[in-house]
């Protein structure tokens, strides 16, 4: 894989304000800045990892990437092409080239279909092949994740969570595309399952050239897969490296507690923890400067007023005042 071809991705001051309605009348005169000014870039066939906390828009950016939600501002480029407003029959093509696979596979699987309808339905949609060649590529696909023909005929609520996110999976990669958007995908699985998803991930990535936007919380699961990280803190990256680099040289405050809180097999094994304390801050109202500042070990009187920017520092891109990182 070369970095110096042109990005299959690239996002660009991307923002999403939720309106928050409020009073008699409704009005919206607060907005929840879910995705407050985010941009990067993912090659082909490249796996970039999101980690972060809970409710800090991680989700809420992979859906802008697949063009569930309408982003309020910036861009989505797709192979060169802005596809951040597009509509109706001028987004189809790019909707199969933008996958999705969700976190609640029994919650994004219809339990009124077959196995079998449900992974068909991209093809029906799409306009691809007759009857015939649809359900050959749909026992196609079930075989290429591990599962049986015969499941063409069961139901979602007749498998297990493991194999339920391999229907998802399936239906992710129907119609061969690009870049697939992994929101929290073994998150609600067993440990045991989760090894067994990834490894498939890995390796329908390596068969098909996929792109991976793999969005987690878990940097342990997001290491064995993703060749860079990019950290994710209240709307904003906070830093941005290889994986090796996250983990071996972590520069962030914030990550460098992500970091110490991983737990260590080795009970005799003493590691020193950067604690921080306190909840995420509300996005309706995030706080003035660096949004970490409410809850950063290392917090200067600078970091309350000014708002930091992403600045280059060896491998790394660090949102942070500190000299010292």
């Amino acid at each position: 894989m070369s970095l110096k071809q042109p990005p299959i991705l690239k996002v660009d001051n991307l923002k999403m304000h939720f309106p928050v309605k409020e009073g008699i009348l409704l009005r919206a005169n607060k907005f929840n800045k879910a995705v407050d000014g985010i941009s990067f870039e993912i090659q082909p066939g490249e796996t970039l990892g999101l980690v972060g906390e809970s409710g800090c828009g991680k989700s809420t950016l992979g859906r802008c990437i697949a063009r569930l939600y309408e982003p309020t501002s910036g861009s989505i480029e797709f192979e060169g092409t802005d596809i951040t407003k597009l509509k109706g029959k001028a987004l189809m093509p790019y909707r199969q080239n933008i996958q999705m696979i969700f976190q609640d596979p029994m919650e994004s699987l219809n339990s009124r279909h077959t196995v079998g309808d449900i992974l068909e339905e991209p093809y029906i949609v799409q306009k691809i092949g007759d009857r015939a060649s649809r359900a050959k590529r749909v026992r196609e696909l079930l075989d290429i994740v591990g599962l049986p023909a015969r499941s063409m005929t069961r139901y979602p609520f007749e498998f297990s969570g493991g194999q339920r996110q391999r229907i998802g999976i399936a239906r992710s990669i129907a119609l061969n595309p690009k870049l697939v958007v992994c929101d929290e995908p073994v998150s609600a699985l067993d440990v045991s399952i989760q090894s067994q998803i990834l490894n498939l991930l890995v390796d329908l990535q390596k068969e098909f050239n996929l792109a991976y936007l793999f969005i987690a919380h878990d940097l342990a699961v997001v290491k064995h897969i993703s060749d860079r990280i990019a950290i994710m803190y209240l709307g904003n990256i906070v830093e941005e490296s290889t994986g090796e680099s996250i983990y071996h040289e972590p520069r962030h405050p914030y990550t460098k507690s992500l970091i110490s809180a991983i737990p260590v097999p080795d009970p005799h094994l003493r590691v020193k923890r950067e604690i921080i304390t306190g909840d995420v801050p509300s996005p309706i109202n995030p706080p003035t400067g660096c949004r970490f500042h409410p809850r950063c070990p290392r917090v200067m009187e600078r970091c309350k007023i000014e708002a930091p920017l992403l600045r280059t520092i060896a491998d790394h891109q660090v949102c942070c005042h500190l000299d010292d990182l």
